[in-house]
């Protein structure tokens, strides 16, 4: 069958030399190979860069790799895990089953072409889960992998159809959890670079004395512990779109370096002594207010307006209030469908008080709630009195001696009396206090009150 060229595979192995193999037969093929000498370091890649499957062997000094397979599909749960092992055992071959590995490829290699055809399988599927995350009669294309049919989202889904073909430098900003990385990946799919690789890079998740080697890349024996040389982001990223989240983060001496690497269009390796020519669009993103940062000397001007050509602002959740509840049934059904509990429903209740939430965590906490919510939930339809104890109270500091204090016992009382009398069904209990739903489900989390 015929291989399409150009996937992004992540070998996890502790063997150099299988790694040094895998790595000749797969280049040759044109794919783009990062490695791992272990699980943690495996782990750090898949969250830093997206790869279109990975390559996994299961006996590696420390986690083994059935072990280390769980927490890879946790950590990207659309990228096809095969396992690639010497201990070809039929019941390794069925526990890498039972926790979502691909396929399970022998070691030694012996016959390459199988390997590829594997792979090339694998990262079908991996594409296929990946367009499957679109929302339901919709089109991937249209929505840009962006849900929500609200203003503040078609207002940006707009801004992103005009600047994702043009190839200027975008600085992306938004609240933790808003989805940034959505939207760079959605930039780099929109533009001419589409073919090219998309990589990644979190500034706060990487050490300071080790950005630099990751941005440029080091030659073998730079420093100690440099046995062989490496490519850096900005170079894996030629031809492509190097996304760099979090730069509000990067230290003032990588600063002035990646300034000079955006001005010539040229990187050193760290211990190198010869520069190389690139090519690569960045897509910067912070939650940090970079201006303010530039008055404080945090962050350097001339970086700033080097970056900030083309600006876009990620809308919070809590601006975009009508597109909840359909994100809140998509996650649900994503969840419920990888735990078995297809049937899994919210009800009125559970969306309206979603809808009347701040989400302070935005998207990201929506998720996660509502895969909480699948793992715990009792029922078959998850209401509001199941949600409320995983909701962000804030209850307000009184002084319970005072009258404030009084009052506040007061009418927690009255709220859990009603609540009770009601079977916790917030609307019967609202009508009964004669206040509207949506006061009294803020009341219950000013005050914590919830189902136990």
């Amino acid at each position: 069958m015929s291989k399409p060229e150009g996937f992004a595979l992540l070998v996890v192995d502790d063997d150099a030399a299988i790694r040094r193999q895998l790595r000749g037969v797969l280049e040759d093929e044109g794919h783009r190979v990062s490695e791992a000498a272990n699980a943690a370091e495996g782990y750090a890649a898949v969250e830093r860069e997206r790869f279109d499957a990975v390559l996994l062997d299961l006996r590696m000094p420390g986690e083994h790799g059935l072990d280390a397979l769980l927490r890879l599909r946790e950590r990207a749960p659309d990228t096809a895990v095969l396992i690639v092992s010497g201990e070809g055992t039929l019941e390794n071959a069925v526990k890498a089953g039972q926790r979502g590995a691909f396929d399970f490829v022998e070691k030694p290699i012996r016959d390459p072409e199988r390997l590829l055809d594997t792979i090339a399988e694998a990262v079908r599927v991996t594409r296929l889960r990946r367009r499957a995350a679109a929302p339901a009669g919709t089109d991937g294309d249209a929505t840009l992998g962006i849900l929500g049919e609200s203003a503040p989202i078609e207002r940006l889904r707009e801004q992103l159809r005009r600047i994702g073909p043009s190839n200027g430098r975008v600085l992306v900003t938004g609240e933790n959890g808003a989805g940034k990385e959505l939207v760079a990946e959605a930039i780099h799919r929109l533009s001419k670079r589409a073919e090219g690789p998309y990589v990644k890079l979190n500034c706060a998740a990487i050490p300071r004395d080790l950005l630099e080697s990751e941005l440029f890349g080091y030659e073998k024996g730079a420093f100690t512990g440099a046995v062989q040389t490496k490519k850096g982001r900005l170079e894996l990223a030629d031809g492509g779109t190097l996304f760099l989240d979090e730069i509000g983060d990067l230290a003032l001496e990588s600063q002035a370096k990646l300034l000079r690497a955006i001005e010539t269009g040229e990187i050193e390796r760290v211990g190198g002594t010869r520069s190389s020519q690139l090519d690569v669009r960045i897509v910067a993103a912070t939650n940090k207010d970079l201006a303010e940062a530039v008055k404080a000397g945090d962050f350097r001007e001339d970086l700033y307006f080097r970056l900030n050509v083309l600006p876009i602002v990620v809308p919070p959740l809590r601006e975009r209030r009508g597109d909840v509840g359909r994100l809140a049934r998509h996650f649900l059904a994503a969840f419920a469908a990888d735990e078995g509990r297809a049937g899994l429903t919210l009800g009125d209740e559970a969306i309206e008080l979603l809808e009347d939430y701040h989400w302070p965590g935005n998207v990201r906490e929506l998720r996660n709630l509502m895969e909480r919510a699948v793992v715990l939930a009792p029922g078959d339809v998850i209401g509001a009195a199941d949600l409320l104890p995983w909701l962000e109270a804030r209850p307000e500091e009184s002084d319970d001696a005072g009258l404030k204090g009084r009052i506040a016992r007061s009418e927690i009382e009255s709220i859990r009396r009603a609540l009770e009398g009601a079977d916790w069904n917030v609307t019967q209990a609202a009508t009964s206090l004669g206040i509207d739903r949506t006061n009294l489900h803020r009341k219950m989390r000013k005050y914590g009150i919830s189902r136990r």
